[in-house]
């Protein structure tokens, strides 16, 4: 289970009886679930994650500037001049291409604003999941998800202010994990390496 996973990386508590939300950005899938005592009490995926990002940069680049450009520097874009929601001080950086009519190269440079408005339909895809897996939570656990918030794991959620987005839209403080990109393989190996213990406690009794 991807999100029990990412939980167990992320150093959750998750034999909890009170509920803890899980959203695991990936490279080709995003899923959202609410954990409680060892399970997935509700959960969400959506096939749609990093490389999605990607495609609506190079999109974007193409209808306004007419620069076509390749996914490598589609995602060096989103890592050195992407954000979520506006930032203090804007970030640019010069792409290379090739113009789309003449299809000679072409230089171009990017702002962190050309990103926000190439992915922000894109990121209503994340925004639904979440606020799909808070509408199946019952009211108890909703109630935890509040209190506690929610984290963020995976190579997408290091996104700038994307957790400052997912806070204002769902209302629930959200906070990116130590080191997300490895989330998921840190508490894959932590299930490996204690396979017994994780057997007996309630973590697997339901399995």
């Amino acid at each position: 289970k991807q999100s029990l996973a990412a939980a167990l990386g992320a150093g959750l508590q998750v034999s909890e009886a009170a509920g803890t939300m899980v959203i695991t950005l990936g490279g080709g899938t995003t899923e959202v679930a609410v954990l409680a005592l060892g399970d997935t009490v509700a959960v969400h995926s959506e096939r749609f994650g990093g490389r999605d990002i990607d495609l609506a940069i190079s999109s974007y680049l193409r209808k306004k500037y007419n620069l076509v450009i390749g996914e490598q520097t589609a995602e060096q874009v989103k890592h050195e001049v992407g954000a979520a929601l506006p930032l203090k001080k804007e970030l640019s950086m010069e792409v290379s291409g090739s113009n789309a009519v003449t299809g000679l190269p072409e230089s171009i440079q990017v702002h962190t604003s050309d990103v926000i408005a190439a992915i922000k339909p894109a990121l209503t895809t994340i925004l639904g999941a979440v606020k799909t897996v808070l509408q199946q939570t019952p009211p108890e656990l909703a109630s935890d998800v509040m209190d506690k918030g929610i984290i963020l794991t995976g190579g997408m959620s290091q996104l700038r202010k994307l957790d400052e987005l997912l806070t204002r839209v769902t209302g629930v403080p959200c906070q990116v994990a130590e080191d997300p990109a490895t989330c998921v393989i840190r508490g894959t190996q932590l299930v490996a390496e204690n396979l017994e213990a994780f057997k007996k406690s309630v973590l697997w009794a339901a399995r």
